[in-house]
């Protein structure tokens, strides 16, 4: 996978930075039921800054119509959850629009997602199943090792994928009926738009600077069609090799994508974020 000088440029700035400095789910309160984006940014400017602050002086902070005792327990709990990375929780209180503030705390049980079909509209079967972990990439096919794909996920406590909420995640519930998909879900489709990146991902791929491999350089959802067909019909290994390099760029792509959002969003939301998204 190339990098353009603009992502290197991010990823070296990302680095001047420690961990610490750069999360932002422990500054989180729009979690807690009664409390909105306002009140949140109100704690913010008057010093209340995280958990443990406002845990460690409960009285001091206003909280609008909010309950304070439940806004205390849900705090609690909030810090117990991370401690025992229990993702669901977070999953039901950041919801799909917000999930992207647990990306650094849930990233190494990160699994990036992304899925091909037949393309036979409502009657449309899953060919292959994409899965990188930041560090391997495995690809399931139908009529191999499909099936696999119900223990795998498993093991997982956050997805990340593009317009997943909307497509692949239905049609994984679809066909693999039972499978609890109770994970915290980044669709960066959406995520991407709240900092005003829209398109389709080969789109916004070329907007941030990140480069195809010659082999799958202006393929699309149509042509990854036509490869599984070339391939089922005339067991083309090399139209399979190439749907598997499109599906394995297409995973890897969206851990880039997720560190841009998250890091992009992070300085738009939290206000003592050190800034380093890039002007693009």
């Amino acid at each position: 996978m190339w990098l353009s000088e603009k992502l290197q440029k991010f990823r070296k700035l990302k680095t001047q930075h420690s961990t610490l400095e750069i999360l932002l789910l422990q500054n989180t309160f729009l979690h807690i039921p009664g409390i909105a984006k306002t009140t949140e940014r109100r704690l913010w400017k008057e010093g209340c800054n995280s958990w443990d602050d406002y845990l460690s002086e409960p009285n001091r902070w206003s909280l609008g119509s909010a309950n304070k005792t439940t806004a205390q327990r849900h705090l609690e709990k909030s810090r117990e959850a991370l401690n025992q990375q229990e993702h669901q929780f977070f999953r039901r209180g950041l919801g799909m629009r917000q999930a992207w503030r647990a990306f650094p705390e849930f990233r190494n049980s990160c699994v990036y997602l992304d899925i091909e079909t037949d393309g036979n509209g409502k009657n449309q079967q899953i060919t292959m199943i994409g899965l990188y972990d930041g560090d391997t990439y495995r690809c399931l096919i139908q009529g191999d090792n499909l099936e696999n794909f119900r223990d795998i996920i498993s093991h997982y406590s956050m997805i990340v994928t593009f317009f997943g909420g909307s497509f692949d995640v239905p049609v994984l519930e679809q066909e693999f009926r039972g499978v609890r998909f109770d994970q915290i879900h980044i669709d960066l489709c959406p995520t991407l738009a709240q900092v005003g990146v829209r398109g389709g991902l080969k789109k916004i791929e070329k907007q941030l600077g990140i480069e195809r491999s010659p082999e799958t350089e202006g393929l699309t959802g149509r042509d990854a069609v036509f490869l599984w067909r070339k391939y089922q019909q005339r067991r083309d290994e090399a139209a399979l090799d190439r749907l598997i390099a499109y599906n394995k760029e297409d995973c890897v792509n969206l851990e880039k994508l997720a560190e841009f959002a998250y890091d992009k969003l992070r300085a738009t939301t939290y206000p003592k974020s050190p800034q380093l998204s890039l002007q693009y």
